[in-house]
């Protein structure tokens, strides 16, 4: 891959990094706002396939566990599963039909959580799967499929437009 098109990537990835964590919260539901590195790397996956998925996955999971000063290795872990699930479908998909990743976003986001909160669980925390379901897992689906159009068709356009100027 040519450096101005990693390059291109690594600025997408912290304008949206960026814009979930210092503008998103704003419209956040009880402290749950959209996951746009979940998007990205869905997306990234669908586009690209699973070694692409799994990438985005790591640098995006890398870039949040950093961030947000919780358990190292949460954010990387999951991203990178999610990654290689959804990039196993790339190759069975349309790239251009916007309707599956959309259809995918509560899959994503299920998956998300319940990896997260079974290794909170797996290090010792008490966790009310029924209270985090409602409260965390709930407004984060919706806010996954209401942007996950909008997140799958930049990363679709962002991709066609690298490889025409890469």
């Amino acid at each position: 891959m040519k450096l101005n098109i990693i390059l291109s990537w690594a600025i997408l990835i912290i304008l949206m990094y960026a814009a979930q964590t210092s503008l998103l919260p704003y419209i956040g539901y009880n402290g749950v706002s959209v996951n746009l590195m979940l998007l990205l790397t869905v997306s990234t996956a669908f586009v690209h396939g699973y070694k692409h998925g799994v990438l985005m996955g790591l640098v995006t999971g890398i870039l949040q566990d950093f961030t947000t000063g919780s358990y190292f290795g949460c954010s990387i872990f999951s991203y990178m599963i999610i990654g290689l699930f959804f990039g196993k479908f790339s190759d069975r998909i349309f790239k251009e039909q916007l309707l599956f990743p959309v259809l995918s976003a509560p899959l994503a986001a299920t998956m998300y959580f319940f990896i997260v909160t079974s290794l909170l669980f797996l290090i010792g925390y008490k966790i009310d799967f029924l209270h985090m379901i409602q409260t965390i897992l709930q407004p984060l689906i919706i806010y996954q499929v209401a942007f996950s159009w909008l997140i799958h068709k930049l990363v679709y356009d962002f991709d066609k437009f690298a490889k025409r100027h890469g």
